[in-house]
């Protein structure tokens, strides 16, 4: 699959960029494992806007975030990790444009996940966990673990982008294997808050999140989700970082977590034996601002889970 390359950026090959690492731009750094049995890391773009709640054109997300990768370096310095030592695949992109989405995501995932140590699934609003949770557990969520990294429960009635935790449950996944970060005060209805402790999900709240610290949260969690026999799903709604840092983000509030501490998530979450997926969600591209903040925070927690990936 070509992808774009900007013209201009300087070309070093001791600088090898990121974004090569997803395929040969004439100049690939990483591993591109097209034909492999296995491999590292496969990404799935998942272009989903359609039912979102917010007017969104999240699905222009996954293309604009390969292209943020080319902005970056396959270097990570804290863990002296090169992410080109990984295999790759690009799996490309699946279009919310009629009913089938929901079936191809399905089909695509059942390919992927005997493939790939990790899944990295490009939003896409965040109606997209529930057809990316029920392709990676073959549609038995019973066999499922999910932490949800996120403002907003998700747990709303009918069918959005602010419902796909409530789908999956009703589909068989257990609510107390759930583990919801970063919950935040007037985010949520009281309804709703019934509803998740009706469900049995542990929550953990923006304020708790500051408190205990994203290691102790996070290790929380996946103790809670690790007994899941079909692998635990991480899914990272971008919305909870602070409306500051992530302007692309339309139910994002002032207050939330920052870009560190949900970069160091994905790092964490990337890291356990027990993730197999994680997804990128809720980011609207077109509405970002000029210097791509949201954009390029989104490609930076591919490359933090990948660097997790690269720990086990």
């Amino acid at each position: 699959m070509a992808r774009p390359n900007l013209p201009n950026l300087p070309k070093d090959p001791n600088w090898p960029r990121a974004g090569h690492l997803l395929g040969d731009m004439g100049h690939n750094t990483g591993v591109t494992a097209k034909g492999a049995a296995v491999v590292d890391v496969a990404v799935l773009g998942l272009a989903a806007s359609r039912r979102s709640i917010s007017p969104t054109q999240a699905h222009t997300t996954p293309g604009a975030i390969r292209e943020a990768l080319l902005r970056m370096s396959t270097w990570c310095w804290d863990h002296e990790v090169d992410l080109g030592a990984l295999t790759w695949l690009d799996a490309g992109d699946i279009a919310d444009i009629d009913d089938t989405f929901d079936s191809a995501v399905d089909a695509t995932l059942v390919g992927l996940a005997p493939r790939a140590r990790l899944i990295l699934a490009l939003g896409g609003d965040n109606s997209i966990t529930r057809a990316v949770g029920l392709g990676l557990w073959q549609q038995d969520p019973s066999r499922g673990g999910l932490i949800t990294v996120d403002a907003h429960h998700d747990l709303r009635d009918g069918r959005s982008n602010g419902s796909p935790v409530r789908e999956l449950i009703e589909a068989g996944l257990p609510g107390e294997r759930v583990v919801q970060i970063g919950i935040a005060s007037f985010a949520n209805s009281p309804a709703y808050a019934a509803r998740a402790r009706e469900l049995g999900i542990t929550v953990i709240t923006r304020d708790q999140v500051q408190r205990r610290g994203v290691d102790d949260v996070m290790a929380q969690a996946l103790e809670i989700t690790a007994a899941a026999p079909g692998g635990v799903y991480v899914d990272l709604d971008v919305d909870v970082c602070d409306r500051a840092v992530v302007p692309a983000c339309p139910a994002a509030l002032p207050g939330g977590i920052s870009a560190w501490e949900l970069r160091r998530l994905a790092y964490l979450a990337g890291a356990s034996p027990f993730v197999r997926c994680l997804d990128i969600t809720e980011v609207d591209a077109a509405a970002d601002s000029p210097d791509q903040r949201t954009v390029r925070l989104a490609a930076l927690l591919m490359l933090e889970a990948a660097c997790g990936l690269a720990s086990r």
